[in-house]
């Protein structure tokens, strides 16, 4: 509460800002003028026959399938809890959690701040502006649905750094077993398990929208849902890429100024940067993960609702609707099934293969289950489409299935290339270690750019000759039963790229874990320990094997930094095909205030409005990158200042105090949320001022928003992915640690860190929440006399620019004459 307080007092100060908030309660008071829009949004009743039953029934089929993956990733929870661990490593990841609970918490209460301003629009809209308003009841339990899907978002996030912290523990005390196979096995499980969670949560709450909520009302629920789940996500991940890149510098650059070794426990910094792998490697992408599969989904059924009408499908539409609706779930829901046969098959294999090695690429049976997956996946496809919608016309379950393989291909495609540009094994990497030998950081900066730019291009090239492809297929009947098929086409193709939900979620968890056990096996200083050797021998029944350990430990973290980058793609790419589904929604809307003849003349190229908003948008995507690599270097240059002056490296030292490690969270939080405040409310009322100015302008400037995000987040993802793992291959491969060309790879890295696990990652739910939330608020704007809507639109203009403002000047790393 206290923070609330210190936050709206804050913004009360401002006097634009109050001038906003004024300006928005008399949008809202507006009289409405036109009617339609997301209201109308009905569910048909789920009758028709699948498989001998209703819709109805074999959905709630699908829901307790839903049940047995929450119960398979709770089983996978307990057996990583309960694996053997010594105490001076359970104590730090036991610290490590705690910490990144506090930091959660706090997070909460600033999102419920946050989620204020967007419960405003969406009372006004669904109780005020709508064609048919709202009782109280209904609009009650539309935000009801919002708050669901914030807490959706926070669970899976809550979830995923409990068991990464029961794992990284786990997972350094298993390296000293002597093999390294245990090494690779608990971050797989832990992923695995937060994979098979999300998903199902995810989808367990869908379905409960879909079978409960009366079909009048579905719609705006559904609505709600997906906003509540962007807006957590959006919070969560820019606040966790920026702590997580604070602390990871002020960490880092240590190891250059004092010549320590990684991870040193005399430095107070080293907490932090465990806290911020979870902050933003844990919380971040689960919370992401959580929202892409919901918002994916939404706008799915939001295209089916929109574009399968009388018009197009004639006096049976409604049949059409609820087969592709059942079809759509049912295909979800068996993506928690070949998920879970993939990854056992894959168990089985690979411990088979590698269990009793002592030195394997531990890349090599991530790959293979990610491939295994896709192969799964795709045949279910085909197989449910077939005994699904077999019925429908033109043999349109063979063309639709094909579309979703564009997508699930993409899925395994992707990961592949991304490996060539960022992986340890990576051509490109070792060109980043070859330049570093001679031209230094320059140098090796200079060589990690080139794999981004390059590594843009062929994943656009990729993207665009799937979706090419998808698009070809669709032409083969479905504008039969349907407006714009093509839309529908990419919005399957995004389907397709989650189509291996769990695995792509367990493979991105596979990082920080992997990244933890390193730092917890040096804090816990567990060599220096006076008898440890006997200790272990006696109470755990081996002789630790310390030198190999260590090797198994950093190595693993290669491969954890390679899969972490792999998921990036595929998420942005899913925000970028999903939202021309939303957009598509924007479209009908307009459709039906102006005509058809009318708005496609206004999304034509030679709209000026249309083409300003295109150019507008590409300005919103730089500053944004930019906004969140600030609050990454003042937060740095905060926490490297404080680190600098208290770490500890007398003779006597053995750990840094706990105080000190405290403060450095201290800053790491404060920067992250004053970062992800200013970035998020500029986002929030720059939407709003767009979509007041002009429909054909916000139309560009949301198709801009996804390209420009799309290239932005692939280049500054694997640029930064290639300066990591140059550092690794450094550390492992050439055993340089301390040498001139360690200390150039760790600039790279640190000029990398806020490239891929700030700016790129936050991104993907700011460019869904954008296209989201502008479904209400152009639906406000065009209700409004356009005069009046320029008027309001100026105001939040001003408005989104103090944020701009206070996200650059206001959080500038001050000059020596101003300290």
């Amino acid at each position: 509460m206290e923070t609330m307080k210190r936050v709206l007092g804050a913004l009360a100060s401002t006097r634009i800002f109050r001038g906003g908030l004024t300006a928005l309660f008399l949008l809202l008071l507006a009289p409405p003028a036109f009617a339609g829009g997301e209201a109308e949004l009905k569910i048909p009743a789920l009758q028709g026959s699948f498989m001998g039953m209703t819709g109805h029934h074999l959905l709630l089929i699908g829901l307790f399938i839903c049940l047995l993956g929450i119960g398979f990733g709770l089983v996978q929870y307990a057996q990583i809890r309960d694996l053997p661990v010594h105490k001076s490593m359970l104590e730090i990841s036991e610290l490590i959690y705690e910490t990144c609970k506090t930091y959660l918490v706090t997070q909460i209460k600033f999102i419920s701040v946050l989620w204020a301003f967007i419960a405003v629009i969406m009372v006004a809209y669904f109780k005020y502006l709508s064609h048919t308003p709202m009782g109280w009841g209904q609009v009650i339990v539309v935000l009801l649905f919002s708050i669901i899907g914030i807490l959706g978002s926070v669970a899976v996030a809550w979830f995923g750094i409990r068991i990464n912290t029961f794992a990284n523990s786990r997972t350094a005390f298993a390296s000293l077993g002597g093999k390294p196979y245990p090494t690779m096995e608990i971050p797989l499980k832990a992923g695995m398990s937060i994979g098979m969670l999300l998903i199902s949560v995810e989808l367990l709450l869908m379905l409960a929208i879909l079978l409960f909520i009366p079909g009048d009302a579905a719609g705006p629920c559904f609505i709600g849902f997906a906003i509540g789940e962007s807006l957590g996500a959006a919070a969560l991940r820019i606040a966790g890429g920026i702590f997580t890149k604070i602390a990871d510098i002020g960490s880092d650059l240590m190891k250059i100024v004092f010549k320590i070794k990684e991870d040193d426990a005399r430095n107070p910094g080293v907490i932090a940067d465990c806290v911020g792998d979870n902050a933003g490697d844990s919380v971040g992408p689960t919370a992401d993960g959580f929202e892409t599969y919901g918002v994916t989904g939404v706008a799915l059924i939001t295209f089916i609702l929109l574009a399968v009408n009388p018009q197009t499908a004639g006096a049976n539409y409604q049949a059409i609707q609820v087969a592709l609706l059942v079809w759509i779930f049912v295909m979800r829901v068996g993506m928690v099934l070949t998920s879970a046969a993939s990854y056992w098959i894959n168990g089985l294999w690979s411990k088979a293969k590698f269990g009793a090695l002592g030195k394997f690429d531990f890349e090599t049976p991530l790959t293979t289950l990610v491939w295994l997956t896709s192969i799964l996946s795709i045949v279910i496809t085909y197989v449910l489409s077939y005994l699904l919608i077999g019925n429908l016309p033109g043999h349109l379950w063979c063309k639709l299935s094909t579309i979703i393989t564009c997508g699930t291909l993409a899925g395994a495609l992707i990961p592949e290339l991304v490996k060539s540009f960022t992986s340890t094994n990576s051509g490109h990497v070792r060109e980043v270690v070859t330049a570093s030998k001679e031209g230094g950081a320059s140098l090796n900066i200079i060589s990690g750019l080139v794999a981004g730019y390059f590594s843009a291009y062929w994943m656009g090239l990729t993207i665009v000759a799937l979706m090419g492809a998808a698009y070809y297929v669709s032409t083969f009947g479905l504008g039969d039963f349907m407006a714009a098929p093509a839309i529908f086409s990419f919005g399957l193709v995004a389907f397709g790229f989650l189509g291996m939900g769990p695995v792509t979620i367990a493979v991105d968890s596979y990082g920080p874990v992997t990244d933890n056990a390193q730092s917890v096996y040096e804090l816990s200083t567990i060599e220096t320990i006076p008898g440890i050797e006997a200790e272990i021998q006696k109470d755990f029944g081996f002789k630790p094997d310390f030198e190999n350990g260590k090797m198994y430990l950093e190595e693993n973290d290669g491969a954890g930094n390679t899969f972490k980058a792999t998921a990036k793609p595929v998420l942005i790419g899913t925000a970028v095909v999903g939202a021309t589904t939303l957009i598509f929604s924007i479209i009908q809307l307009l459709n039906g205030k102006f005509g058809v003849p009318k708005v496609v003349e206004g999304l034509s190229i030679i709209n000026p409005l249309f083409l300003l908003g295109i150019i507008t948008g590409g300005a919103i995507i730089f500053w944004f990158s930019g906004a969140a690599c600030q609050a990454v270097a003042t937060g740095a240059y905060r926490a490297v200042e404080f680190i600098k002056q208290n770490i500890n490296l007398d003779s006597g030292a053995t750990k840094a105090s706990v105080e000190d490690s405290k403060k450095v969270v201290e800053i790491c939080t404060q920067y992250a949320q004053k970062g992800m405040f200013n970035i998020f409310l500029a986002v929030f009322f720059s939407t709003l001022a767009f979509a007041c100015l002009n429909h054909f302008f916000f139309i560009g400037y949301l198709i801009s928003i996804a390209v420009f995000g799309l290239y932005q987040a692939i280049f500054m993802a694997n640029a930064g992915g290639a300066w990591d793992n140059a550092k690794k291959l450094v550390e492992t491969e050439l055993k340089a640690k301390g040498t001139p060309l360690h200390d150039a790879c760790v600039v790279g890295d640190t000029v990398g860190d806020p490239f891929k696990d700030t700016s790129s990652v936050a991104l993907n739910p700011v460019i869904k929440f954008t296209t989201l939330f502008g479904l209400l608020a152009v639906e406000l704007a065009i209700e409004l006399n356009p005069a009046v809507a320029h008027a309001w639109s100026l105001v939040f203009f001003l408005v989104s620019t103090v944020f701009v403002w206070r996200s650059f000047y206001g959080m500038r790393i001050p000059t020596l004459e101003e300290k």
